[in-house]
């Protein structure tokens, strides 16, 4: 075997000349791919053990490589390894190291594989772990939402549709509509677990081994289902990139989402809510200004989540089969989704313990806009065995002499609704209670405060 000399790239007896300074600057990952040492040195060995149980290598090479392996983690963790650019990646950086420690058997260590099968077995065990991770930090964004609903079941203001008021809602219900949202990240992450359960080790460049390996064994070592099924598709397969990115951008969407109504009820137009000193900023020049700066970062990086999806979805089309240089970037685009948006859930979750209902405001505003009108029709439905269609006509009679009187639709007095309805008694001057309006929403998954209650607690014994 050729020795394998430490001051030159793997390939250096086949590429004579110098790589240019320009291709050594954008063709090393170091600086990014670094954060999977852990990964890599999980990898490595697990396959060297397959090597010495099939018989490849000899039990004193695996324990030599193991040792080097186990001392270079050890340095890395400790921030006593040099990572050199020149060795562009990873992998690389530790193989030299490697024979650095043990010698020339640190060649075994590439046996029957690639680095084009090394790279996706290294990151899909980061990516499966940071999934999981990602969904412990969405579960203490739930933990917040719920003690922040629990606190606020009685508290009543509008439901908006277009804006407007449409029905009166407790705020708390509100608050589990977003539960609702996380959840279901939560499950998008959790079932993009399956297409990362494939072991891509043992494909090597594209079109497996000569060696007689066991990709099972491996698959079992490092916690993978099975081994994927072809190797073709293997070092060319990123969908499981895009699943991820794609789940990032739902999840920073709904973060968006939030971040734009808080944004309006702190606004001085609506005041439905206050922000705690903690999580607002002061202006240059106005001495006055408490201004949501946190919230508008979470609406404008979901715009770096989006961007991240297409440009992986970019690089891959029409990207013909197998490996290319094209596909280093994924790791990058993975990071940085991946750390914007953990960044973006903590966040969120302290805003959520620093935001405080104007309880006041909500109810005046809820009492606006002929907000129990639905109920009125309802009423009229219900009680008079008329079709919905004839009911909603006397409730627009009603509300356009509110309009004509100047006066709320709980401000009527009867005889002023007789007027336009002769049967009505004193009972329909109930309905226009917003209390009772969404008390009433009694169906599943409806705004009542029983329903909330049910809600939240199901949700608490989840946790």
């Amino acid at each position: 075997m050729t020795k394998n000399k430490n001051n030159q790239a793997i390939w250096g007896s086949r590429v004579r000349s110098n790589t240019s300074s320009i291709f050594q600057k954008v063709g090393n990952s170091i600086d990014i791919d670094k954060r999977l040492y852990k990964e890599d040195i999980k990898g490595s060995i697990a396959h060297v053990e397959m090597l010495f149980k099939q018989k490849i290598i000899s039990f004193k090479i695996k324990n030599k490589i193991i040792y080097g392996l186990n001392k270079i983690e050890k340095e890395i963790s400790k921030k006593k390894f040099e990572f050199n650019k020149k060795y562009e990646d990873i992998h690389i950086n530790i193989e030299k190291r490697l024979f650095q420690i043990i010698g020339e058997e640190a060649g075994y260590i590439h046996t029957a594989r690639s680095r084009n099968d090394q790279v996706i077995t290294d990151l899909k065990i980061w990516m499966k772990s940071s999934s999981q991770e990602i969904n412990i930090v969405i579960d203490k964004l739930i933990k917040s939402s719920l003690k922040l609903a629990e606190k606020n079941i009685d508290t009543i203001m509008p439901g908006f549709t277009h804006l407007k008021n449409a029905q009166a809602i407790s705020f708390a219900h509100y608050l589990m509509a977003y539960v609702e949202m996380f959840e279901r990240d939560k499950r998008r992450f959790r079932n993009s677990l399956e297409s990362l359960n494939e072991n891509p080790l043992g494909v090597a460049a594209l079109t497996g081994t000569s060696f007689n390996i066991d990709r099972n064994y491996t698959s079992k070592k490092l916690g993978f289902k099975r081994p994927t099924n072809n190797s073709i598709d293997t070092v060319s397969d990123r969908d499981f990139v895009l699943d991820f990115l794609f789940n990032v951008s739902i999840c920073a969407m709904h973060i968006s989402r939030i971040a734009e109504e808080l944004i309006i009820w702190n606004s001085d137009g609506f005041n439905l809510i206050n922000l705690s000193d903690k999580i607002v900023t002061g202006s240059s020049i106005m001495p006055q200004k408490k201004n949501p700066d946190l919230l508008e970062f979470l609406r404008g990086k979901s715009g770096i989540a989006y961007g991240n999806l297409f440009s992986m979805l970019t690089i891959l089309k029409g990207l013909p089969l197998s490996y290319f240089k094209d596909l280093q970037d994924d790791k990058e685009i993975i990071f940085k989704s991946y750390d914007n948006i953990i960044d973006c859930l903590k966040i969120l979750d302290e805003v959520l313990k620093n935001i405080y209902p104007n309880k006041k405001k909500m109810l005046e505003l809820a009492k606006s806009g002929f907000i129990t009108s639905t109920d009125l029709a309802d009423y009229l439905v219900k009680n008079y065995s008329i079709p919905f269609r004839k009911a909603y006509q006397k409730t627009i009679d009603i509300i356009n002499l509110a309009e004509k009187k100047k006066k709320r639709l709980d401000q009527l007095t009867l005889v002023e609704l007789k007027s336009i309805d002769p049967k009505l008694t004193n009972d329909v001057l109930k309905i226009f209670d917003l209390k009772n309006s969404v008390n009433s929403k009694k169906s599943y998954g409806g705004t009542s405060f029983d329903n909330i209650k049910k809600m939240i607690m199901k949700y608490k014994k989840q946790k």
